[in-house]
């Protein structure tokens, strides 16, 4: 598990624009960070920084956990869990085969309980392809529970759901943090945690 995710005078620039700069916050074990802003501050841009998508122009991002401190992106990507505005599904494959790639490809295991629990245990046997918007962002979510990674990472995490689809996110978000995890996320909508707030 990390103890916390802390950013040190984080700054991003996306050509020859400067979208933040002096940055710093930190995210504790059980703790939600809700990222605000209009579009185009550079919300979905921290998010892949923290992914180790992209390189910070200036200042660091730090993991604390059991092995102490460390700013290597590569390991910190390893602790991760993405959901980002594209769901990565394979339109041949079904549901549930889809499942059970990322469980191996997280080396997991792929408990079909889980497609039951995002609402999708009758489409198992679906290709990807016949999912509506809102069943394949389910099915992202899927990838989240499987993937039993400590820091989530969520772009806009209620967009294209129904409110049962919303309250979903939001009862497995809450029982991520629950049990220790942490969140960072883009978000227009209040996450319904108690969460702190990073304007941008």
């Amino acid at each position: 598990m990390i103890s916390s995710l802390t950013a040190e005078n984080l700054a991003c620039a996306r050509g020859d624009r400067v979208l933040f700069e002096d940055l710093s916050f930190r995210v504790h074990a059980g703790q939600a960070l809700a990222v605000e802003g209009a579009n185009g501050v550079g919300k979905t841009s921290l998010l892949r920084l923290i992914a180790g998508f992209l390189i910070p122009t200036a200042g660091r991002l730090v993991v604390q956990d059991a092995g102490g401190e460390s700013d290597d992106a590569e390991a910190r990507g390893k602790k991760i869990g993405w959901l980002g505005h594209q769901d990565g599904l394979k339109p041949q494959l079904t549901v549930a085969e889809q499942l059970a790639f990322w469980a191996a490809l997280y080396r997991g295991t792929a408990d079909p309980g889980v497609l039951a629990e995002v609402g999708l245990a009758r489409q198992a046997e679906l290709p990807c392809r016949y999912l509506s918007a809102g069943q394949k962002r389910r099915l992202a979510l899927a990838r989240l529970l499987v993937s039993q990674r400590p820091l989530w990472l969520l772009d806009e995490p209620f967009a294209a759901l129904d409110s049962s689809g919303q309250a979903l996110v939001a009862q497995v978000m809450a029982r991520h943090c629950g049990q220790g995890g942490i969140i960072i996320a883009a978000t227009h909508e209040p996450l319904g945690l108690a969460n702190e707030s990073l304007k941008l």
